[in-house]
């Protein structure tokens, strides 16, 4: 199933899609679940699973604002150099990384699908990177690999946009930019793990304005989705609603000669197959 977070008409909810509409269970989980996040949180999934499929959709997709697909995470993880070539532009002469490198994001520095992504006026180099999401259905510490696909609620996608120059302003600090406000997307929606083969290879792309700047597949992954969750686990509790942005591949604006930044006009579609497409336009903030 196809789980996404909404507004419309002043109304705040979350439901399933079906065909061209959604069945709302904003309200049917009870007063304990007013979001997405909360209902995983709870252990409710199974059961919005199963009133979702017994109702008919009754609002339109065209007439909602997306939201981030997991609008209330308690961690928003994120994972760099996760693809094999992208170790490569590195150019440093090192073999792939023993261990992932991690860093964490707020709730604020992202938008829902076709929302808006903003273009600090503090830049010239916001910088798109697709990437594949991990949303966490039960929660754990020291997660055998083996075991990881088990706590997966479903995956989703994001643009985990990046200001390039924020991110050297200091030797061992990416938070900043990775952390202007609205400068990344998540959604369009979560797709169920029950819709996914553990096991298959995801096709990911980036496209701006309909040209192909990312194309891989998670068989290059350094990590794997389960490696992530047990390496993650080992040192703090994944809890449900958790949301593992898993790496970017090669292909990133910053990597052009010269390099390709965003400006306010273009588009950004990250797309899986199986994920859907997550789309949006980018905005000039103004000072």
């Amino acid at each position: 199933m196809r789980f996404v977070s909404f507004e419309t008409a002043g109304h705040t909810g979350f439901g399933v899609v079906k065909g061209d509409a959604i069945v709302d269970l904003g309200t049917s989980l009870g007063a304990d679940c007013p979001t997405l996040g909360a209902v995983l949180r709870a252990g409710e999934l199974p059961r919005a699973m199963e009133l979702a499929a017994a109702r008919e959709p009754s609002i339109a997709l065209d007439s909602i604002r997306y939201l981030p697909t997991i609008p209330d995470p308690e961690k928003i993880i994120c994972i760099g150099i996760n693809y094999g070539n992208r170790n490569e532009e590195y150019k440093d002469g090192a073999e792939a990384p023993k261990y992932p490198s991690v860093f964490m994001r707020t709730p604020g520095s992202l938008v829902g699908h076709l929302q808006p992504i903003l273009n600090p006026p503090e830049s010239e180099q916001l910088d798109y990177e697709g990437e594949i999401v991990i949303v966490i259905g039960k929660a754990g510490r020291r997660i055998a690999e083996e075991h990881a696909w088990r706590h997966v609620a479903g995956l989703s996608l994001m643009n985990e946009g990046s200001v390039r120059d924020w991110l050297r302003h200091s030797k061992f600090n990416v938070t900043p930019g990775k952390n202007f406000e609205r400068s990344g997307s998540f959604g369009p929606w979560l797709v169920t793990a029950d819709k996914l083969d553990a096991d298959a290879a995801l096709h990911l792309t980036t496209r701006v304005n309909g040209e192909l700047r990312q194309d891989d597949t998670t068989a290059n992954l350094i990590f794997p989705f389960t490696r992530l969750i047990a390496y993650l686990s080992s040192f703090m509790r994944l809890t449900p609603g958790d949301i593992i942005a898993t790496g970017t591949p090669t292909g990133a604006g910053a990597r052009f000669d010269p390099p390709k930044y965003l400006r306010g006009g273009d588009v950004v579609e990250v797309h899986v197959p199986e994920l859907g497409t997550l789309r949006n336009p980018i905005v000039d903030e103004p000072r």
